[in-house]
């Protein structure tokens, strides 16, 4: 019996009310038909630029790195914030910061108009940018001189915002990054590029912009935050949080100095560190070995004249005459052999304060030079605040204690090299001029401290207070306090024995000494006596000739004083100089 229209509209009906009981049964049971997600908070958006090296970019496998991405990481570790890192377009990120997009940007400069869209958090570095322009580029001296050039600026960076908020009279070319910024003056399209002192050091390095270099340092200093949304009040002290646990760990420094600290040169091989290795310790070896075989030979002729001339006895005045000239070059050998001895520990000292200043110059430089002023303001109108990573209380004093090292760095390499350039020339030989015996006695013990250095840890001296001077010749007396202090340390058998220097005048016999003791070896008394005869030596195996006390004797006799030596074998050695005081000074 076929279905009627009416048995239809019955059976439809019946269906549906036995339908209703188990869609109701399924409302009510939610999870069996679609599971709720569970898990972990969402987490934390934190943005970037990707284009802006060494802070914050995209490495060549598309992930984010460099500095403020470690920074973000390690925050996230010690604070247990789960984040998300994305970076993009500078001018897209803050938009995104804007619209809620993202919760965070890592790195944002500072400022007044900025500080009204977003909160700030504490500074993690100072950002100190720069002028940019090819080697052949007319001179400027600040910004102020770029009126009327063309100037490539990143697009919604921080100095596009400077430049406009100054009225900058440049002209401004907007750049989707910094890199841009640069291959336009590179490239002549722009006349001055206007970037970050460390992100335009590591471009020039990286791109090989070898035409472009700063023409002007810290043109502007600003600090560089964390930005979140304006009033989140609970992400932002969570940041400042871990940034200060960074800071106390001493994870913060690590990660500064691997990016920011001084741009590290390329990888160099082996071949290419043999290749400069040899260009510059040939040429050395070449010249100190034609010095050395030039003095050793010098010293051979000397050598061989003198005992010729020690045989012409019958030729009395001929041979005293060639003897005083042959004692006048062996002087001057003696000095050269001396001077090899000091070649090397001269060039370490020399090498020390210069590295001491090339360290401190640019931070006492930047710091002290471009940003005190404003610095100081700050600071009278709202207290103390992290500068450079460390308070402005602390710094506003390290800086002049810097500059105080830096200045005696400097008065210390000069005094070395003064003192090596008057011992190594050959002066008069007359003895007619005024000598301070401290004096001289102090400049001997520069010549060879470094040779004292390596002997003993325990060194002294005691200079006699207004000693009155003597008559003769500097350079010469100096020669014969070096010969003895050099003995002196070639005495000693390990660096705990001492070496002692002490100068006194003696008003009765109107004389001044010069006494020098060291708990060497000792010289045994069947060679005591014979220590100032001309080429006797026990050291003839080290290179010795037995000139140096010979020449030191002869000069101290010239100049009408003695030298005496008293020796216990195997406990010390006291040599005791002594030269007449001038009349007149004791007079006075």
């Amino acid at each position: 019996m076929p279905f009627s229209g009416h048995n239809f509209s019955l059976i439809t009906r019946f269906g549906l009310l036995l339908l209703l009981p188990l869609l109701i049964l399924t409302l009510s049971h939610p999870a069996t038909a679609a599971p709720a997600t569970e898990g972990a908070p969402q987490p934390v958006i934190i943005g970037g630029d990707r284009d802006y090296p060494p802070y914050e970019f995209l490495d060549k496998g598309g992930k984010p790195a460099g500095y403020n991405v470690d920074l973000t990481r390690a925050i996230a570790e010690v604070m247990g914030i789960r984040i998300e890192i994305r970076l993009g377009g500078w001018a897209e990120m803050r938009t995104a910061l804007k619209n809620g997009t993202i919760d965070a940007l890592q790195g944002m400069s500072w400022s007044q108009e900025r500080a009204g869209e977003v909160d700030f958090s504490l500074p993690h570095a100072v950002v100190n940018h720069a002028i940019f322009a090819r080697s052949n580029s007319p001179t400027v001296g600040s910004l102020d001189d770029l009126a009327g050039q063309t100037v490539a600026v990143h697009r919604l960076g921080i100095m596009h915002d400077y430049l406009v908020r100054n009225s900058s009279l440049a002209r401004l070319v907007l750049t989707d990054t910094p890199a841009d910024a640069m291959r336009m003056v590179a490239a002549g399209k722009t006349d001055f590029a206007v970037v970050a002192i460390v992100p335009g050091m590591y471009l020039i390095r990286e791109l090989k912009l070898a035409n472009v270099l700063p023409v002007v340092r810290n043109v502007a200093t600003h600090r560089y935050c964390y930005a979140v949304g304006k009033g989140d009040d609970e992400l932002l002290s969570r940041l400042n949080e871990g940034l200060a646990i960074l800071k106390k760990t001493g994870q913060y420094e690590k990660i500064y100095n691997k990016w920011l600290g001084v741009l590290e040169p390329p990888h160099v091989d082996l071949r290419t560190t043999a290749k400069h290795a040899a260009v510059v310790v040939v040429p050395l070896l070449l010249v100190l070995g034609g010095f050395a075989l030039w003095s050793r030979t010098l010293h051979r002729q000397v050598a061989l004249r003198t005992a010729d001339l020690t045989r012409e006895i019958a030729e009395r005045r001929h041979a005293e005459e060639e003897l005083r000239r042959g004692q006048q070059q062996l002087v001057q050998a003696d000095k050269m052999a001396a001077l090899g001895i000091l070649v090397s520990g001269v060039a370490h000292e020399i090498n020390n304060p210069t590295g001491l200043i090339l360290l401190e110059a640019p931070t006492v430089k930047r710091f002290f030079g471009d940003a005190s002023k404003i610095l100081e303001q700050y600071y009278r109108d709202n207290g103390d605040f992290t500068c450079g990573g460390l308070p402005y209380s602390r710094m506003r004093e390290e800086i002049p204690r810097s500059l105080d090292k830096l200045q005696d760095a400097g008065k210390r390499i000069k005094r070395i090299v003064d003192d090596l350039k008057d011992f190594a020339r050959n002066g008069d030989v007359s003895c007619s001029e005024l000598v301070d015996l401290n004096s001289v006695a102090q400049a001997a013990v520069r010549l060879v401290e470094p040779s004292i250095r390596k002997a003993t840890t325990r060194f002294t001296a005691s200079y006699g207070d207004q000693l009155p001077q003597f008559c003769g010749n500097a350079q010469r007396i100096e020669q014969v306090l070096v010969n003895l202090i050099l003995n002196a340390c070639q005495a000693l058998s390990d660096m705990e024995r001492s070496i002692e220097l002490t100068t006194y005048c003696d008003t009765h016999r109107a004389t001044i000494t010069f006494r020098l003791r060291d708990e060497g070896s000792g010289i045994p008394p069947e060679n005591l006596v014979r220590l100032t005869d001309p080429f006797f030596t026990t050291k003839r195996d080290n290179g010795g000739t037995g000139l140096g006390l010979s020449v030191s004797a002869g000069i101290v006799k010239e100049h009408g004083g003695t030298m005496t030596f008293d020796s216990t074998p195997g406990s010390e050695t006291v040599v005791t100089l002594t030269l007449p005081a001038h009349k007149k000074e004791l007079l006075s």
